[in-house]
């Protein structure tokens, strides 16, 4: 998983405008902005973005308030952090616009499973090939940009100038084999 960090609402609500997450884990008392408005916001308008509350407000009204603001999820501290993993994997499998198994052309990715395969033969992959594949072939046909791929598959923090996309774009298009399938749009992107 790729993940991103803030520590106020206001900050959390720029985050999401600029990067649309599949999963938020949202606490509910953070400050400038609160949490109970941020989760409107995420929500609203019937947004694609799953939110976990997690709070210390843990009676039934408080989560069922929590649910009613649009949470998808609602987890009271102290919990375990295996348990907060468990719940954010559960929230990104039910992204109805995600099947479990994507085709193109001849290659078949599995999300569930984490696997490749190309025809009959079985790709290894590293974890940032994998989520690079993934993005392009949920791109359906449309050109991705490298800044959109950092946003989607590495965390914040990568250096925007970085040549990692393109070194990661070599190393899958020689995993992948001939013919090609990740094309170059010069000055665009990649395709798949």
């Amino acid at each position: 998983m790729a993940t991103d960090v803030v520590y106020d609402g206001a900050r959390a609500l720029e985050q999401a405008d600029a990067v649309p997450y599949d999963v938020v884990v949202l606490d509910r008392d953070i400050p400038v902005v609160h949490g109970d408005r941020v989760c409107r916001e995420l929500t609203r308008d019937g947004g694609e973005t799953r939110v976990i509350m997690l709070t210390a407000a843990s009676e039934i009204y408080d989560r069922v308030a929590g649910l009613e603001l649009g949470a998808d999820d609602y987890l009271c501290k102290p919990f375990a952090f295996e348990e907060l993993i468990a719940r954010v994997r559960a929230l990104a499998r039910r992204e109805p616009s995600r099947p479990a198994v994507v085709v193109r052309h001849d290659l078949t990715i599995d999300r569930a499973r984490l696997r490749v395969s190309r025809g009959s033969s079985l790709i290894v992959l590293t974890h940032k090939e994998f989520g690079v594949l993934e993005y392009l072939a949920s791109a359906d046909g449309a050109v991705v940009s490298a800044e959109e791929l950092l946003d989607h598959v590495w965390d914040r923090n990568a250096d925007p100038f970085t040549n990692t996309v393109a070194v990661t774009i070599a190393r899958l298009r020689k995993k992948l084999g001939e013919p090609p399938l990740i094309t170059t749009v010069v000055g665009a992107g990649y395709q798949l």
